[in-house]
């Protein structure tokens, strides 16, 4: 990405080319505006070992940041509770909201290099669906994206990725996704 001015994603071009045509036909939709299309991804760090060392959840937002390439938002507990030892406002977790180019290069990376990495992996569960057009699912290991280094990472972070789609239903986001070439279990 030297040149930032004129660069498009990869998957954002298809989308525009390919993949609202086969949509606009598949779905029969006669107005483009009702073409699904992504929104925004979001991803979730939830560190329950920061209850301990305040430090795990600075490493936490070095390495969402270093996968999203975006500065993460550090979240903070809303209320105490003494069970879990935490305290109201103690840093629990990062997130991270991406839009436009850097959520196409998020997807193309997850789809194409991160989903294939996970260990026994047999495909993503094609009902995790929030009745929406929404889609949620969850890593168990955050090494499996290239940019983190292997030697350098202390423990394994799982990380919640939601797909924020314009569909008015399940299907049709179910549809979207399958033309991003979403691996979903048969």
């Amino acid at each position: 990405m030297a040149d930032t001015d004129n660069y498009v994603p990869r998957l954002k071009t298809l989308y525009n080319d390919e993949i609202r045509a086969r949509l606009k036909e598949k779905l029969s939709l006669q107005n483009e505006m009702m073409i699904p299309r992504l929104d925004k991804i979001v991803i979730n760090m939830g560190v329950g070992e920061a209850v301990n060392d305040r430090k795990v959840v600075d490493k936490a937002a070095e390495e969402l940041q270093a996968i999203s390439g975006q500065k993460p938002v550090i979240t903070h507990a809303k209320k105490s509770i003494a069970g879990f030892k935490v305290r109201e406002e103690m840093a629990l977790g990062c997130k991270v909201t991406l839009r436009k180019d850097r959520m196409f290069e998020f997807l193309d990376r997850l789809v194409t290099i991160a989903l294939p990495r996970v260990r026994d992996f047999r495909g993503l569960n094609g009902k995790s669906f929030d009745g929406r057009g929404n889609y949620a699912m969850g890593l168990k290991e955050h090494t499996v994206f290239p940019e983190i280094d292997y030697d350098k990472v202390e423990g394994q972070r799982g990380m919640d990725i939601i797909i924020c789609t314009t569909a008015a239903n399940d299907d049709q986001a179910r549809e979207l996704l399958k033309e991003f070439n979403f691996p979903f279990r048969k």
